[in-house]
């Protein structure tokens, strides 16, 4: 790609100082422990999990450097994987992340009503977050339950074989403070 073609790439540094739990330390120790102390940069991943767990669902450039220092790593590695993977937020979501499949098996099977539905009760036209902040909708290209679809996630729970009047009655339970912990059948 010739440097005219290059895409530009904006990182905006926020002011927040960011700190560990007394919690969050365990638990990093136990993940750095899993490794030999010369390649420790190999808990990234758990690290960067437990980071976008532990403060708001998110990582900002300051939460990705306070990784990069406890795991004496550069910090544009733990960018590159924290962009790569899906898992992980570089912008603010709301406090529950709804993903629905729109891969090929749960569009044949309604997922795009379902997704229509679920935007409807959160007050979106389109994926995004509720002016509350409260619920995340995206559309996800697959979510590897083909043959239970369509599907969501609701957080890290799955939720299959929905109609859309089953979705929306999950994100009304969210809505009334009963996000679901197991997945729904």
């Amino acid at each position: 790609m010739s440097r005219s073609a290059a895409v530009n790439v904006k990182i905006d540094h926020d002011d927040k100082v960011y700190a560990w739990s007394d919690a969050a330390k365990a638990k990093i120790e136990a993940q750095i422990k899993k490794y030999p102390p010369e390649r420790k940069a190999s808990a990234v991943i758990p690290l960067l999990k437990l980071a976008q767990d532990e403060f708001d669902g998110w990582l900002p450039v300051g939460l990705m450097n306070l990784v990069a220092d406890t795991l004496e790593m550069p910090k544009i590695r733990v960018y590159e994987v924290a962009t790569f993977y899906d898992m992980f937020y570089t912008e603010p979501v709301g406090k529950h992340v709804v993903r629905v499949c729109t891969n090929v098996s749960c569009m044949i099977r309604g997922a795009e009503k379902v997704i229509e539905a679920v935007q409807k009760e959160v007050g979106l036209d389109k994926p995004g977050t509720s002016a509350d902040g409260l619920i995340t909708v995206e559309s996800f290209e697959c979510l590897g339950a083909c043959c239970e679809a369509p599907m969501m996630m609701v957080g890290e729970h799955y939720h299959v074989n929905l109609t859309p009047e089953r979705a929306v009655g999950i994100v009304k339970n969210i809505k009334a403070g009963k996000a679901p912990v197991e997945p729904s059948k």
